[in-house]
């Protein structure tokens, strides 16, 4: 059998969901190649969405019109808004799923989506013909014949489990590795290597003394992930999440165990995960402490599974739950199944372009842990940018890149195709330089305008933005011209915790003060309380954005200033134009580091490390010459 798409995207998870959905709505023809449709957008790890920058991502995502964000939402069981004691650049959404509901809410997604036709089955070669894809090859004999392809395959390039001293073949608990796929790719030139995560035990709830954790609740306000008004369906019911801690006997249960940890006795040699390590990695590089903190979190709503975050394991099974129950709340638990780590394949990401096309093989796009990152958040902005490009090379159209002062997705892409990685790749907060511009209040007005141009915007979301836009217009114009006498709200400002006016100011002034906030003194302001009673469905939303903008404003001028500066560089192209190993005015770091990454701009060749200041000024006085 031969089936003839503009674009397939391989593997179903958050990555190729992303993928799949952008590629058919921008209008290619689509297949996307999954070997379970009942495992779609599968929540391998935690069933958990956002955190730290991975909410921004989220947010981001939805801007574009991708689909991560009106998923988690309608999945949702516990909702929270990270760091709000610090800065808005800093606040992060998060939210505990239901994963069940989430694979079902992102496969009703997919089967409506005009001109995306899903195929269940396994993926075993890359079609390439002269340096260009052709198309792929199944494990079933079926060719699916494409003018790009897109590989999302996550931890199932060649995958290893491991419990102990026990290894089994596999992409996922219960489910196959895919084979030969690896090969196939890397015998074009693309650079392979392999990398390790893990997962851990899975609680049965009823074995549980709740009453011996330390709750954890939701929040209960307007914040989700989506731009778009809420859709009605059934209010969150919203499930707690609990805390505790380790202690020293468990502790030495688990170094007891080291020898037969695949991670210390040479089983597993490839990289780990620095950011998200595992319980036995933590007692051994954080040999003082005495405790470390786990939260255990509901898999579902109505569901007595529950997920371990923080016991990451490898070690064999008898050891991982005699550990467990050394800790009160765990004496008497029961599991489901084991934590285990997992090895995979993954492709150096710095043979990729911006695009996420890569450099060696024309039509061929990689997304995801692929790419060797780490995390959904991730792999669904890979993911979608992917898909958009892919679609786009198909009809001849500019590829979507977004710059580091416009998404995180930009900081991403950026770090992954000009550093490489030498480790699982987590986004925070501290990667991006711009951070005070890529706040999840504002991702709708940096993006959305981009997915109209794109066709990815549904005129519900424009509309929305443009909503948002004219209601914040009217906060701002109001608290411009609205002038506040000396005395006129002295008892006020005192209940704030804030100096009464000696003078007369402007509205815009008084809320700049980090007492005083929009909904407070709307209270004493009937014509403010008004106006934002009267900005509709989303006005907790567009007050919220309004009070961040003039808080805000001096940062945020300032940064952009920055930024813009920095843009001169991104416009000086020197992809092609020198011989790097010629180039003696340039140290030898930077002769190697410049010939391999290849950078598109001058601002990129001045990320890439070991490229020092002194040889961006040597290649901008050539470039000028």
């Amino acid at each position: 059998m031969e089936f003839s798409y503009d674009v397939v995207v391989v593997g179903a998870g958050h990555a190729g969901c992303e993928a799949a959905a952008a590629s058919a709505k921008i209008g290619a023809q689509t297949c996307l190649v999954t070997m379970d449709m009942n495992k779609i957008a599968q929540m391998s790890c935690n069933p958990a969405v956002g955190g730290i920058a991975k909410g921004q991502i989220v947010r981001e995502i939805d801007a574009l019109g991708g689909h991560m964000g009106c998923v988690t939402d309608r999945s949702a069981i516990q909702f929270r808004l990270l760091n709000r004691s610090k800065g808005p650049a800093m606040w992060s959404p998060r939210a505990q799923c239901d994963r069940g509901k989430f694979i079902w809410n992102w496969r009703e997604v997919l089967e409506n989506t005009p001109g995306l036709h899903i195929w269940q089955d396994t993926v075993e070669e890359l079609l390439v013909e002269q340096g260009v894809v052709t198309g792929v090859r199944t494990l079933w004999g079926v060719t699916l014949r494409a003018r790009c392809v897109v590989i999302t395959a996550g931890t199932f390039l060649n995958g290893l489990m491991h419990v102990g001293p026990k290894q089994v073949p596999g992409g996922r608990s219960a489910e196959p590795a895919s084979y030969h796929l690896t090969e196939s790719i890397s015998r074009h030139g693309i650079r392979t290597a392999r990398m390790k995560t893990g997962t851990p035990v899975r609680i049965d709830g009823r074995s549980v003394h709740f009453e011996d954790l330390e709750i954890q609740e939701g929040e209960a306000d307007f914040h989700r992930f989506s731009y778009l008004p809420p859709a009605p369906s059934r209010p969150l019911r919203q499930r707690p999440c609990w805390t505790c801690f380790t202690n020293p006997e468990v502790h030495a249960v688990l170094r007891r165990g080291l020898p037969q940890s695949p991670l210390y006795n040479g089983q597993i040699k490839s990289i780990g995960p620095r950011y998200c390590p595992s319980i036995e990695t933590k007692i051994v590089t954080f040999e003082s402490k005495d405790q470390h903190q786990l939260f255990l979190e509901p898999e579902g709503e109505n569901t007595q599974e529950f997920y371990l975050n923080g016991y990451s394991s490898s070690l064999p099974m008898d050891i991982q739950i005699e550990a467990l129950r050394r800790i009160p709340a765990f004496r008497d638990v029961e599991v489901y199944r084991p934590g285990y780590a997992i090895e995979y394949d993954f492709f150096d990401p710095t043979q990729l372009r911006h695009s996420l096309e890569s450099k060696k093989i024309d039509g061929l796009f990689l997304a995801g842990q692929v790419n060797g990152t780490t995390g959904y958040e991730e792999a669904g902005g890979q993911g979608l940018v992917a898909g958009v490009n892919a679609a786009l090379k198909c009809s001849g159209g500019e590829p979507l890149v977004l710059g580091r002062d416009e998404a995180y997705i930009g900081v991403l892409i950026d770090d992954l195709v000009t550093k490489g990685v030498d480790e699982p790749y987590r986004m925070f907060t501290s990667r991006a330089e711009y951070r005070i511009l890529l706040r999840q209040d504002d991702a709708d007005m940096r993006l959305t305008p981009k997915a109209e141009k794109l066709g990815l915007a549904s005129p519900l979301r424009l509309r929305t933005l443009r909503e948002k836009q004219e209601g914040m217009a009217r906060i701002l114009d109001y608290a411009e011209k609205r002038h506040i006498k000396p005395t006129e709200l002295t008892s006020a400002l005192e209940q704030m915790g804030t100096t009464p006016l000696r003078r007369g100011c402007r509205l815009l002034d008084l809320i700049s003060r980090p007492q005083v906030s929009l909904r407070g003194i709307a209270e004493f302001l009937p014509e403010l309380k008004a106006l934002l009673e009267n900005l509709g469905p989303m006005g907790e939303e567009i007050a919220e954005a309004a009070e961040v903008q003039m808080k805000y404003s001096g940062y945020i001028e300032r940064e952009r200033q920055i930024a813009e500066k920095m843009q001169r560089l991104e416009h000086i192209k020197i992809r092609g134009k020198f011989d790097y190993s010629s180039l003696q005015c340039l140290s030898t770091e930077a002769r190697q580091k410049l010939e391999k990454i290849d950078p598109e701009t001058l601002a990129q060749a001045g990320r890439i490390p070991g490229v020092s200041p002194s040889d961006i000024n040597a290649l901008l006085v050539l470039v000028q010459r």
